[in-house]
């Protein structure tokens, strides 16, 4: 995997809007986002041609969304590409996107949800892309961001030391939903769950791989395409997932747990980590979601050593931390640590 370059102040980032028209629909929560962006970390956050197009008007043209990210790569003076906002269609892009175009232009991709589909085209193209907040939902959190995402963001864009050791947000977290069609509510700070931290469900011992994953539905969504990885991609790898915000229920997990099982896929793996639940669900039904993690990986096949960590802090969550794709992770099952021992980005 290649090692896009470390972020410093001053540089020049773009944002580009790969699925729905979030910016053009809400565009007081765009520039909340990129205001926050800019002045957090003293950045230069520019738009491409299409970014704030109308939300239909993109919807019509998916590859004007790809020429967006193909611009975005190839021009030397933009150092990143943050996406505007998630959505469901950024799976038309692929046919226009060009793979060897990315791999020889490497920079910084962060985003999630949708996103996953870019981030597979990354992955794919041979460079680490970086799962974590976009413009208009991290970025723009109301009010200010939350310190555990932009001390994530620090440490993983901005710096060529290995990350290190990862740790629970234990300062609460957030899915409450306040319509960002009230202008108003951008000034309303979102109500924050007390954290408890993440859940070693299972395993033993010392375990390491790379990192792969992204949102479950949008990840399901390549399996057959020549976007999902081969199954040698998978050895050793840990797998991250996590829900969106429509809140598929366990049984939708349990059901995508098990094709990826059919494939072959589950005995190569060194972990997995599963996301705090997106949506409006209650915390009471968190557990339902341990117990088919459980009954997939350990009862069906028998993977009673496999680590499984869930509420993790990643995806359709406030804060989020960053996970980089083809980064090696290792985690220490004993002592319930998670680290990533070495750098996402290079001077």
């Amino acid at each position: 995997m290649i090692k896009p370059q470390k972020l410093q102040p001053g540089d020049k980032v773009a944002t580009v809007s790969l699925s729905w028209g979030g910016p053009g629909t809400f565009p007081w929560r765009y520039e909340a986002g990129k205001k926050q962006l800019q002045e957090t970390f003293d950045l230069e956050v520019v738009e491409m041609q299409h970014t704030l197009k109308d939300a239909d008007w993109l919807s019509h043209h998916p590859q004007a969304r790809a020429d967006d990210l193909m611009a975005a790569f190839f021009d030397p003076s933009i150092k990143a590409i943050i996406s505007s906002i998630g959505g469901d269609d950024s799976i038309r892009m692929l046919p226009f996107l060009d793979l060897e175009l990315i791999h020889d232009n490497p920079k910084i991709f962060m985003g999630y949800s949708d996103t996953t589909i870019t981030h597979m085209a990354c992955f794919k193209a041979g460079l680490t892309s970086f799962y974590g907040p976009s413009i208009m939902a991290g970025f723009a959190e109301n009010t200010g961001m939350l310190p555990y995402m932009v001390e994530s963001v620090r440490k993983t864009l901005f710096s060529t030391d290995p990350i290190g050791t990862l740790a629970p947000n234990l300062d609460g977290w957030t899915v409450e939903m306040l319509d960002w069609a009230d202008e108003k509510n951008q000034s309303i700070t979102r109500k924050l769950t007390p954290g408890t931290g993440w859940k070693f469900l299972q395993g033993q011992g010392i375990k390491r791989g790379h990192l792969i994953g992204g949102c479950f539905e949008i990840l399901d969504w390549l399996r057959g395409t020549s976007f999902w990885p081969d199954l040698d991609t998978w050895q050793d790898a840990i797998l991250f997932l996590e829900t969106s915000e429509e809140a598929p229920s366990p049984a939708f997990v349990k059901y995508g747990l098990r094709a990826i099982a059919a494939l072959g896929i589950l005995p190569r793996l060194s972990g997995i980590l599963f996301g705090r639940p997106g949506g409006q669900i209650s915390v009471d039904t968190f557990a339902e979601y341990d117990q088919v993690l459980k009954q997939i990986i350990s009862d069906e096949n028998g993977l009673t050593n496999l680590p499984i960590i869930s509420n993790f802090d990643i995806g359709h969550t406030d804060p989020m931390m960053v996970l980089p794709y083809g980064v090696q992770m290792e985690i220490d099952c004993d002592q319930q640590r998670i680290s990533i021992p070495e750098n996402a980005v290079v001077d």
